[in-house]
């Protein structure tokens, strides 16, 4: 006898998944943070390129302090003397979940140096998949991010087509 197939998990509710923001900050270089709510906290990457959508590009994703929650949201300009000075936008936000084996803990994926996603964001959509590497030699955690191929994924793509912010539409005075 055949046991039955095991249905594949169904899609989370809105009310079920966690929040992201992607920021775009000009600080002694331009990068963009990607943070994803997980365990109370805003873990957090520095991309120096910005996410790209096109599946055969892996940005390096520098692992980076957590931030409060309360940060999820933050669009202004830091003050010269201030660790992070400089103008920093909401380039994307919306809500994430975690896909893959996984799927119910995202903090044990982090661990295990894989983590599987799903975005649903302004401009950020669709599955994505961040990669513990050993590049770096110790000195900092290097990650690598990159879109999976689906419905979402855009060849060639570059961030800076895409530099008004996503919150208050908002583009920073002779930069994109």
């Amino acid at each position: 006898m055949t046991s039955p197939a095991i249905p594949e998990a169904a899609p989370r509710t809105a009310a079920q998944r966690a929040r992201f923001v992607v920021q775009k900050h000009w600080a002694r270089n331009l990068h963009y943070d990607l943070r994803l709510e997980i365990g109370g906290a805003l873990v957090s990457w520095a991309v120096p390129k910005g996410p790209s959508k096109d599946p055969k590009v892996k940005r390096l994703a520098v692992h980076v302090e957590d931030h409060p929650l309360d940060y999820l949201l933050f669009e202004e300009t830091l003050p010269e003397g201030e660790y992070g000075a400089g103008e920093v936008i909401v380039w994307d936000f919306g809500e994430f979940e975690v896909v893959g084996p996984q799927r119910d803990d995202a903090a044990v994926a982090l661990r295990d140096g894989v983590l599987r996603f799903a975005l649903y964001g302004k401009k950020l959509r669709g599955h994505w998949v961040i990669i513990k590497t050993k590049m770096g030699g110790g000195k900092r955690e290097n990650w690598l991010l990159q879109k999976e191929q689906d419905e979402f994924a855009q060849a060639d793509y570059d961030p800076e087509t895409e530099p008004a912010s996503a919150l208050s539409g908002k583009v920073p005075q002779g930069r994109n």
